[in-house]
């Protein structure tokens, strides 16, 4: 977590990890409130986090047509319509930043291949290769759909690991279950989906 220099009426102090999350969902939910300002503070805050997220996610997408900054752009737009959510801390924001991408990017597919679908594998990891191929996106949400009617837990920690690139600590800290859960319940999510997009 980084460390962020702030002011108080005794000077300069400094605020990090969990103290830092809370700050950040407390200018997200003033934001959800109306507050135009909080939401350049709060965009001004996460960017870079936003922009590797959508940079991860335009890798591994067949289509050449969109920016990252499109792909953010959007995402800000879409949260900007959700008027009843509490934002809980950082991972909370990153991970619904992470699922509005993903149903972007899978609504740009399915607009794009309206008259046929090229389906092609999918590797599932978080350390994405330059050479990796890119992957279908709508075949991968056939699958994780499936997955969420079976385990919805597993299926969000595909979400938030695979489309978010968050780590497994701030994937515990969202859903509140150990590191070594939702160690297992990766593994074991990305296995199911992998032998579903083999075949």
């Amino acid at each position: 977590m980084r460390a962020v220099k702030a002011h108080d009426n005794q000077g300069e102090f400094y605020v990090g990890g969990m103290e830092l999350d809370r700050q950040v969902a407390q200018i997200a939910n003033q934001w959800r409130d109306g507050d135009v300002d909080a939401g350049d503070r709060l965009f001004r805050e996460l960017a870079d986090d936003l922009r590797a997220i959508a940079q991860a996610r335009l890798h591994t997408e067949k289509s050449q047509s969109l920016s990252a900054g499109d792909l953010v752009n959007e995402a800000v737009l879409r949260m900007m319509r959700l008027d009843r959510i509490e934002w809980a801390n950082r991972p909370h924001i990153l991970a619904m930043a992470a699922t509005t991408m993903r149903q972007f990017l899978l609504d740009h597919a399915r607009r794009a291949n309206r008259d046929k679908r090229a389906h092609r594998r999918v590797t599932l990891c978080t350390a994405i290769a330059q050479d990796d191929p890119p992957i279908d996106v709508i075949a991968l949400d056939d699958a994780l759909r499936r997955l969420g009617e079976i385990d919805p837990q597993r299926a969000a920690v595909v979400e938030m690991r695979y489309f978010g690139g968050m780590t497994v600590t701030e994937i515990a800290a969202v859903i509140e279950l150990s590191e070594s859960t939702v160690k297992r319940h990766w593994t074991s999510a990305r296995t199911w989906l992998q032998e579903r997009l083999d075949h």
